[in-house]
């Protein structure tokens, strides 16, 4: 049976990774395993040093009260931890999905993905999180490095909940392209929804042969398929692109070896994912 790995913190994304994650159960058939991580506290109030020119028996005071306050944090931290992994397991068995296991780790989503990736077939979570900046569209700090960690598909969870009827697949003819195009023919994901294959290159480039070779196998897998290639900055042909033509998904390769790379590494990914309101299937 395949699985999903649901990762969560309670953040405002929490009803849409839920909504997508049951999208995906009932397409894969998969089982779901909802994962909730204990984060460190940004700020550790024990490796503060608040001595000064605090005297020895004030400065033991505040240490022990600072221990007090840290355990009753930490009891608090768990109690939330429950709460949120009791509601993830109850949202998504009221969408359907028999199987749930929520799991809670005291470790850190980005130093810890590696090892929960390799049993999972796919993974889910929020394109921001509770320490994010929201003022500022700062994206959630473990994001990218999740994305750059996992070797399975990672889905990345809008705010707004979309139909999911039609997806744009960004293609370059790159190796995590053609394993987009790989996971569309082979998984049955995507099988019901409609296709916009785009290709951001020069006309009678190598791009348009492997463009039109991918339509053709998209289309015999019993997709209906819309192929483009558009000349411009791929990011920008891109964004418009999945806001005009009524698409809910974007499904792209996390590395290519074209122009369109510069979408995926450093900076530009951000922008790409801060400037789509749809949810992102992003491949390696």
């Amino acid at each position: 049976m395949k699985r999903i790995l649901t990762c969560t913190d309670g953040s405002s994304y929490a009803h849409s990774i839920y909504h997508y994650s049951a999208w995906a159960a009932k397409h894969l058939k998969a089982e779901i395993h909802v994962l909730h991580m204990l984060d460190p506290l940004h700020e550790d109030p024990l490796n503060t040093d608040y001595s000064g020119s605090i005297g020895l028996g004030a400065r033991t005071v505040l240490m022990e009260e600072l221990v007090e306050l840290e355990a009753t944090r930490a009891k608090i931290a768990q109690k939330r931890g429950q709460a949120i992994l009791e509601d993830a397991e109850e949202r998504l068995r009221e969408a359907g999905v028999k199987e749930v296991t929520t799991i809670a780790r005291h470790e850190r989503l980005s130093d810890s993905i590696e090892k929960y990736d390799e049993t999972a077939d796919l993974i889910v979570l929020g394109k921001r999180g509770n320490h994010a900046d929201f003022a500022s569209g700062h994206l959630g700090s473990n994001l990218e490095r999740v994305i750059r960690s996992c070797k399975h598909p990672v889905l990345v969870a809008s705010s707004t909940i979309w139909p999911m009827e039609r997806f744009v697949l960004a293609f370059d003819g790159g190796p995590s392209a053609m394993k987009a195009i790989d996971y569309a023919l082979s998984e049955p994901l995507l099988k019901e929804m409609e296709c916009h294959l785009v290709c951001v290159g020069k006309n009678g480039s190598e791009h348009e042969n492997a463009l039109r070779d991918a339509e053709f196998k998209l289309a015999n897998a019993g997709y209906k398929v819309d192929a483009e290639l558009l000349d411009g900055n791929p990011y920008k042909v891109i964004s418009e692109l999945i806001h005009q033509d009524g698409s809910d998904l974007l499904v792209m390769g996390a590395y290519g070896h074209s122009r369109i790379r510069q979408m995926i590494v450093g900076s530009t990914t951000s922008a790409m994912l801060q400037n789509t309101k749809r949810p992102v299937l992003l491949f390696r």
